[in-house]
Parts: structure tokens; sequence; C-alpha cells
């Protein structure tokens, strides 16, 4: 196999580990640490450091049972190397639900003392008491990532006091291996750090190293995105629907034209404009139906979509 050294080893530059069971067997953990040991020995060691590690999520709810059920799902974590702590003992009750065997922590400050890498997955509104709560277990030790809208490292480094810091945006298709993360590292994180967080991510979607200034933006775009995308497929299907289809046929068809045509655009690396050109023949129906999205303001809608998104982002953060 060659090899580009030039840009660091990612999950899914081996297809016989992905996660899908209808597709390959599960993949044995040791054997993704031997691979990349074997061409990137710096990443093999981060990533079997933290193989070792318990991995603590301090809030249970949506984002946090996504992100723990990819890394579970891809073999890169076992249930039982992870722990959560939620006041609300039903978002708790449905991540032991969902992960029968991972373990928890009655306070955030029990399950602070008991984890060296934590990720924060709390509410805005919440993270203030949380990171009291954590402060007095901090120390260089202790690798906090945190999952946070809106929550600056500024403002992680002053609640929490000594620890090594990450800031990421990851979003829920987590769950199935197709994220869209991004992330930037904060004060006393190390070269280390950065690996792990990188396969980390990169075990579960894509991850992107980006600027902090710019992580209201991605949330925006790839954090909400999801729900943006979820409104498109169900407006598809009711056109669909409309004009005859049965529910289930064009809720189908709609999901799979929009995986299909996203697929296009990595795999192909072509603009998506240029993507769209090829589909509109002269006086054909997808040119009758583009002219009706323009008329109908959906580009319009989309961008404007982004933007309140990312405005709110920065909002949470006092900006």
């Amino acid at each position: 196999m060659l090899w580009d050294q030039r840009r660091p080893i990612e999950y899914a530059d081996f297809p016989c580990l992905s996660i899908s069971p209808s597709l390959h067997p599960p993949c044995d953990v040791a054997l993704v640490v031997a691979l990349l040991a074997k061409f990137d020995p710096k990443a093999g060691l981060a990533l079997s450091e933290m193989l070792n590690r318990t991995i603590g999520f301090v809030g249970a709810g949506q984002m946090a049972r996504a992100l723990a059920q990819g890394l579970v799902r891809t073999n890169l974590l076992a249930e039982r190397q992870i722990v959560a702590a939620d006041p609300v003992a039903a978002a708790l009750d449905e991540f032991h639900h969902l992960l029968p065997a991972s373990g928890s922590a009655t306070n955030n400050a029990d399950l602070a003392q008991s984890c060296e890498i934590i990720v924060l997955a709390v509410k805005p509104q919440q993270a203030a008491a949380a990171l009291s709560e954590l402060r007095p277990s901090m120390s260089p030790d202790k690798l906090v990532i945190s999952i946070v809208t809106g929550v600056r490292l500024a403002a992680l480094a002053e609640g929490l006091g000594p620890c090594r810091l990450i800031r990421v945006m990851p979003n829920t298709p987590c769950l199935v291996g197709q994220s869209a993360s991004a992330y930037c590292l904060g004060k006393g994180a190390t070269p280390d750090d950065a690996r792990l967080i990188a396969q980390l991510l990169g075990a579960v979607g894509l991850a992107i190293s980006v600027e902090e200034k710019l992580l209201d933006a991605v949330t925006g775009l790839s954090g909400s995105g999801p729900a943006f995308v979820y409104l498109m497929i169900e407006a598809l299907a009711d056109g669909g629907v409309r004009m005859g289809l049965p529910r289930e046929v064009a809720l189908r068809l709609a999901a799979q034209t929009v995986k299909g045509a996203a697929e296009m655009v990595i795999v192909t690396g072509e603009h998506p404009g240029l993507l769209k050109d090829r589909v509109a023949s002269p006086g054909g129906t997808t040119i009758a139906g583009l002219a009706a999205i323009e008329q109908h303001g959906v580009r319009g809608a989309l961008i404007a979509a982004v933007e309140a998104a990312a405005r709110r982002a920065t909002e949470l953060a006092g900006g």
C-alpha cells in the first residue's frame, strides 16, 4: 500500500473497517491500532492509549448518546469504557438503554475523578454549573472535550482551571458513522491530543481542524444542517406523494436521492453547480423543477437558515 506521509492517517483509509454490518464484519480494535501504528506510529500510540482509558460524558442528551454509540459501533471503545452523568434521570436512563454496559456517576465531580477524558455535553445554559462542579478534579492530566454550543475556549479555561482543552462541534449523524465535525485545540492541548481527537472524530465521520472563530459558522452549517436536510427530504417525499407515489416509496427515494447526490459531490470533487447543470437538459423536466425552486426562494432560505443558526450560536456565547 502506498501512503502519502504528508497527511494523517484517517479511519476511512481502511475500507475493511467500515461500521456497516451489512457490508463488513465488525473490526477488531487491535487491528485498527496495528494498522495505524504501521503507517503512523504516533497516531497508533495515541489511539492505543485512548482505548485503554475511560471516557466520561457530562450530560447524557441526544448528542452525547449519538457520539457514544458511534464510538461503540465502530469498535473504537467498549461500552464498559464509557461513563455518563446527568441530573435528568430520563436522559441517563435512555443513555444506559442504548449502552447497557456503560457506567454511571452520581455527579459530575465523581465522574471527573474517575475519567482521564471528559466530554462536556450539557446545554449552554447548564455549562457554568457543570464547569464549577468539574473544576476541583481538574489537572493537566485531564483532557476535556467540549461539544457545548457557544461556550468559548477562554470561558472553558476560566471555569475549569488546569486541564487540556479541545472544543468540538459534531453533528448527530455520528451515530451512523457519517458525522461532519470541526474542532479547535485549546490551552494546554498537546500534539498527541490533536492526533487523538482527529482519530476519535474520524472514526465516526469527517473531522476538520478550524480556528475557533469559525466554529459558530460550523454550528450553523453542519451542526444544525442535518435538520435542514431532513426537512428537504420530507419536502421531496411530500412532492412525490402529491404526484401519486406511496408514502414509503417516496420517502425511500427522496432519502436515497439526497444521499446519492451528496456522494457524487464528495467522490467526484466537482462543484455542485456543474453536477446540477449536467442533469438539467434544455427544455427538460429538471430545469422546470429548478425554475420552481428558484421562484420559491429555496436557495435563499437555506442560506438564511445557516446564517440564523450561526448568529444564534454567537448569541449563546455572549458575542
